[in-house]
């Protein structure tokens, strides 16, 4: 056997060769931890080394801006040391720039002496604004722009931005010391005159101001499609045009906002708000302002938590239903008159009013929400006979079309009978008052959706409605269905939308 023999001079170095790598390989690495010095300095003049109070401090990399005081003198405490450019700028004179080194733990001192700028010239006043001042009819959202010059070559300048509604005095500084010559800003009000003013300052501080320019924004849109939307668990009213581009949340408060109708007469929404502990009815301006409560009695009953309810033809009156009761408002909330009694243990639920005959199409339901039928009334409630009797699965939302000989409403044809009110397949179906002429209008529906909510078009030519999953876990949806020919020819108007309605 072959045996490594050692003399005890080797064995030794060997030990202690050892021992070293075991030293070394259980090192452990560290991390350098950031460390801070400080700077003092001083700010002079040139020409006769008087210190300069409010001089400007500004280092790169940045920390903080600081001024001088009344002695000149400016303080930087507990920045990071490492290497910094710090300038010093001041009206009047020529920015001067130096460079230092912040050691660790160091307080590193600094002295800058500023020339006067005797040649410099202030920059000239911003000029040539868009939109001109003066304009009108400008959208909520626009992009200011403005041109500036300066008579010193290769001076660089830096705007100012404010800008203030005609009823305030407040200016409110939008930006400051952008390089760019626009600025867009946003959410404006509607029908409202502004007041904007740019600063223009030079490289040395030298400034100049433009005039006021004024513009007035659009009047509000008077949207013809008011629907209710969830977000973020809050239900409120909305207005929006076909495409989209001039939404409006018409309603804010931390309460449901529901149901809304655009009055015949276009002056009005009328909506349900639970803001009381209960549905009652309101009306408001189609801008959202004016919102008044016109009920003492809710707008409530078997599966009508807010719905039931229409206008008028002429608009100024609506009838809504409160529980097994029929009743007709004014428009002001005077002249509540009661017009029917529901039969025993049923309800009032959705309605609909034309002037032609001057009738009423009322739904009536009983406790489960698949027991319901459709009548005609007279408009002061008298003379009731049924024009959709109760059919396996729900029936619902029945409306009249524009020259009231023809109305809409809703059917589950898969006569699913769920006390939780769920459908399965809810079709839309178009017929005459006397029941003939059946149409079903949901043809080409998805498949475990449900068409809900239909209401006809203002030229009688479409129908709106809300298409939704059947689970219900997905938002509702908006729609519309073209009747030109028989051809039933769908396209979404709106995304997370419901109840909709379009005057």
């Amino acid at each position: 056997m072959f045996m490594l023999r050692f003399t005890h001079s080797q064995r030794t170095w060997l030990w202690l060769l050892l021992v070293v790598l075991l030293v070394t390989g259980c090192k452990e690495e560290t991390i350098t931890p950031t460390l801070y010095g400080s700077v003092q300095g001083v700010v002079v003049d040139a020409h006769n080394n008087q210190p300069l109070a409010n001089v400007i401090i500004t280092t790169n990399p940045a920390t903080s801006s600081f001024a001088t005081d009344e002695e000149g003198h400016f303080s930087l405490q507990n920045i990071a040391a490492g290497k910094y450019s710090i300038s010093a700028h001041k009206v009047g004179f020529k920015g001067e720039t130096s460079s230092i080194t912040v050691g660790e733990r160091q307080l590193t001192e600094v002295t800058l002496a500023l020339e006067q700028s005797v040649d410099n010239q202030a920059p000239n006043a911003p000029f040539n604004p868009v939109p001109a001042t003066g304009s009108v009819d400008q959208p909520v959202t626009l992009t200011l722009r403005w041109q500036g010059k300066d008579p010193d070559k290769g001076d660089s300048l830096r705007y100012d931005v404010q800008l203030y509604e005609s009823n305030s005095t407040d200016r409110n500084t939008l930006a400051t010391a952008i390089r760019d010559t626009f600025y867009t800003v946003s959410n404006l009000k509607y029908n409202t005159a502004y007041f904007w003013q740019i600063t223009t300052r030079d490289q040395d501080g030298l400034t100049a101001r433009s005039e006021v320019w004024t513009f007035r924004t659009a009047s509000f849109p008077l949207n013809r499609y008011v629907f209710s939307r969830t977000v973020d668990g809050n239900t409120d009213i909305y207005s929006a045009n076909a495409d989209g581009s001039t939404l409006q949340r018409l309603t804010t408060a931390a309460f449901t906002e529901t149901a809304p109708q655009i009055s015949p007469t276009r002056d009005k929404i009328a909506y349900t708000s639970n803001d009381t502990g209960q549905y009652q009815l309101y009306t408001m301006n189609r801008d959202g302002s004016g919102q008044r409560r016109i009920t003492m009695l809710s707008v409530e009953g078997y599966q009508n938590a807010g719905i039931g309810y229409c206008w008028s033809p002429d608009g100024a009156q609506l009838v809504y239903s409160h529980y097994d009761q029929l009743y007709r408002i004014n428009r002001d909330g005077t002249g509540l008159a009661l017009l029917a009694t529901a039969p025993t243990g049923r309800h009032f639920r959705q309605c609909d009013w034309t002037v032609q005959g001057n009738l009423l199409l009322v739904q009536t339901i009983g406790a489960k929400p698949y027991d319901s039928e459709i009548y005609l009334y007279n408009a002061d409630g008298s003379n009731p006979r049924l024009v959709v009797k109760n059919l396996p699965g729900r029936v619902d939302s029945p409306s009249f079309s524009i020259d009231g000989t023809e109305m809409l409403y809703t059917h589950d044809v898969a006569g699913f009978e769920s006390n939780a009110g769920r459908q399965l397949n809810s079709h839309i179906y178009k017929m005459k008052l006397d029941g003939t002429n059946l149409v079903d209008l949901s043809e080409g529906k998805q498949a475990g959706t449900n068409d809900k909510e239909p209401r006809f078009s203002p030229d009688g030519a479409s129908v709106i409605f809300v298409n939704q999953a059947n689970d219900s876990q997905t938002p509702p949806e908006v729609w519309v269905v073209g009747m030109d020919d028989g051809d039933l020819d769908r396209s979404k108007l709106f995304d997370n939308a419901d109840l909709p309605d379009w005057k």
